[in-house]
């Protein structure tokens, strides 16, 4: 250490502040050794999920299972040793311990022994999830009521004939004192925790799926995580905002698949007002085309499914209205094509799309004046109105959107690992393509998605130092372009044909044509220069993305570009199960490398814990490392040898007498 060279006068004040932390050799040595273990501890494991889609049972199972993660080692612990009943049973009691110990309660005879088994077998498997761990992590892990009996337990074996009696007297204490289901709660919350250490979400928590303020529940006591955002969240982000082509959007698409749940019973949003409007506006019409297209139709009776479809076309309507304004405010957007309303022959019931015309399935428009399509009528402006105020007070939506923005950006670069939820927008040769954020201000590739990114926060920022009003509603606009907007980095699609879908037969005109990322995201070429254009390094450098579906069923790979692009999007949405075939691809990336992770359709959570049934999951071993990782490998790692550098350097400042060492102030007495 004394070869090297420092420029103490350069980092004075620095060290100074460090020696505050470190007030001496010894303090400044143990950190350092400290620091170097951990080093040579294996990677923690992260775990990747994308398009949760409000599937709360589904992604709350995959969660608590770690995409099999938890069976995995289960099977390796015990082996031979267990019935594969028992392996099963015992990972149902650590994904759902307290619906299990219910069930087990109810039908064990002896539930002492009961008790014994399952503790021994709980700490077994704490004991090998936690071994990758610090002490004092896995301590700070663990629930304060349990915190030194399962230490002691952790690092203490039945199987040392001096620690025999010792651990199976805490055994027994537990359970003589009534706190064993306390206890084995506690410990297959642990091992839950420590199964992965963070977890990554590729965007689109929302829309579709009844749930999504539920999964938002459940990543806000997550132990850490992170979020892309994808373009289903911006939809939502946009409404919180007060975008009101977002609001209508959101409304129209729960709407579209029967779930209100999310709207109406997680963040309160009254739909009330829509109803009494649509039943007034549309009470001749059978809004045939607006009818609910869910697994959930079955179970709507005809007079409901009327309501539903009445109120689908009503907020339909406005919303593309209230888009079409939009559209017209910004012409740097270039979307005027998508104002149909213009295209339309009201007296002949035809529309007028790329030069060919169509006829309508239908054409009862009554809330449209053909002369001011765009126009809301007064009562549409007053239920818009309504919505909007609903939206912009609900607190728990804005407590869910602040955490979408405290936790999440548009990419993220972790450990050789490039993230983002859709595309780079690229031109046909394959080069980054400009892309015209504001009037004469264009980016491209990382610069495009970081002042996007900046884009969304301005929206949600009260007015500052150089921002003007103007600034802030012009970024609340700009929601909608990321929903559907040709260059959006959350879209990138030519059109979203939401309008001819609903009005036209004709298959040709519901094409919406991809951008030229997802023809070329198979090429190594082209998955290479992205990458580099991130500044993602490393011989094991990979891109990562959600939103397009893998067609599992027509034989699709999601797996890219010689595995240098992986897209973990299967589907957990119910509505593309029969499109995909699969309900879901999941990735784990632990010490040994990569493995994908492909999903069957999740039964329920009360199939899980009463029968035990699991997830029906394939692995597939994406990429696997020579040597195990170690945490040395990791963006932690860089951090911590960075620590290590300072204090070495301040160690050499308290034996060069740059630094005189404080003297350690003597504890109270009590």
């Amino acid at each position: 250490m004394t070869n090297k060279h420092y420029d103490l006068a350069k980092d004075e004040r620095y060290l100074q502040l460090l020696s505050q932390s470190f007030p001496s050799i010894s303090d400044a040595s143990t950190e350092i050794i400290n620091l170097q273990a951990i080093l040579h501890l294996p990677k923690g494991t992260e775990h990747f999920l994308a398009d949760i889609h409000g599937e709360y049972e589904a992604f709350q199972h995959v969660l608590k299972n770690a995409s099999g993660s938890i069976k995995r080692k289960v099977n390796e612990l015990f082996g031979d040793r267990l019935r594969a009943s028992e392996k099963r049973e015992l990972c149902t009691l650590i994904y759902y311990p307290e619906q299990k110990l219910d069930l087990v309660k109810a039908s064990e005879k002896d539930i002492k022994d009961w008790y014994h088994i399952t503790i021994h077998r709980l700490v077994e498997v704490c004991r090998d999830v936690s071994s990758k761990y610090t002490r004092s992590k896995v301590r700070k892990s663990l629930p304060v009521d349990y915190s030194y009996i399962v230490q002691e337990l952790l690092h203490e074996h039945s199987d040392d004939k001096d620690k025999t009696d010792y651990v199976s007297t805490i055994i027994s204490t537990i359970i003589s004192t009534g706190r064993a289901d306390d206890f084995i709660i506690a410990m297959c919350k642990v091992i839950q925790r420590l199964v992965i250490d963070h977890l990554h979400i590729l965007g689109d928590v929302y829309d579709r799926g009844p749930g999504a303020h539920i999964v938002m529940d459940t990543l806000k006591n997550y132990h850490t995580w992170d979020i892309t955002w994808g373009n289903h969240d911006i939809l939502w982000m946009g409404a919180c905002a007060g975008n009101d082509a977002c609001i209508c959007n959101v409304i129209r698409i729960a709407l579209r698949y029967s779930n209100m749940e999310t709207l109406e019973d997680g963040y309160g949003i009254n739909l009330i007002p829509l109803a009494t409007f649509a039943m007034d506006a549309y009470s001749e019409d059978p809004c045939t085309e607006f009818l609910p297209k869910t697994t959930k139709e079955d179970a709507l009776d005809d007079k409901n499914r009327l309501l539903i479809a009445r109120m689908h076309k009503a907020i339909s309507i406005i919303q593309f209205k209230v888009e079409a304004q939009m559209i017209n405010r910004h012409p740097l957007w270039h979307m005027e094509s998508r104002n149909l309303y213009k295209a339309i022959d009201y007296k002949k019931g035809t529309i007028k799309i790329d030069g060919k015309t169509y006829e309508m399935t239908s054409c009862n428009f009554p809330t449209v004046d053909p002369k001011h399509p765009e126009q809301l009528t007064d009562d549409e402006q007053i239920l818009m109105d309504k919505l909007h105020h609903s939206f912009t007070v609900s607190e728990k939506l804005h407590k869910h959107i602040q955490l979408l923005l405290s936790h999440g950006c548009m990419y993220k670069i972790v450990n050789n690992n490039l993230l983002y939820h859709a595309s780079i927008p690229l031109k046909a040769d394959g080069s980054m393509k400009e892309v015209e954020i504001y009037p004469g201000v264009h980016y491209k590739g990382k610069e495009l998605l970081h002042n996007v990114g900046m884009m969304i926060r301005t929206a949600f920022q009260v007015q500052g130092e150089g921002e003007t009003d103007m600034d802030r509603n012009y970024a609340i606009d700009y929601f909608l372009y990321l929903w559907c907007g040709p260059d959006s980095p959350l879209f990138d699609k030519h059109k979203m044909a939401t309008f001819e879908r609903y009005f036209l037969k004709e298959k040709e005109t519901h094409k919406e044509a991809k951008g030229t990322y997802f023809t070329l995201r198979d090429n190594e070429e082209i998955a290479d220069m992205i990458m580099d254009e991130f500044g993602v390094k490393g011989p094991n450098r990979h891109i990562i993305n959600g939103h397009v579906p893998v067609h599992v069923a027509k034989g699709e790979n999601p797996i890219k570009a010689n595995g240098k692009l992986m897209v973990i999007d299967g589907g957990f949405s119910q509505a593309y199960h029969k499109e995909t075939g699969i309900a879901g691809y999941t990735l784990v990336y632990h010490s040994r490398g990569f493995q994908l992770v492909q999903h069957e359709p999740f039964a329920s959570t009360e199939d899980a814990i009463n029968r035990g049934t699991d997830i029906v999951s394939t692995t597939q071993i994406v990429e696997m490392n020579q040597r195990r990782l170690r945490v040395a490998d990791t963006d932690k790692g860089t951090e911590l040898k960075l620590q290590i550098e300072a204090l070495e350097e301040l160690l050499y400042a308290y034996r060069h007498g740059f630094l005189t060492e404080q003297e350690k102030k003597n504890p109270p007495k009590k």
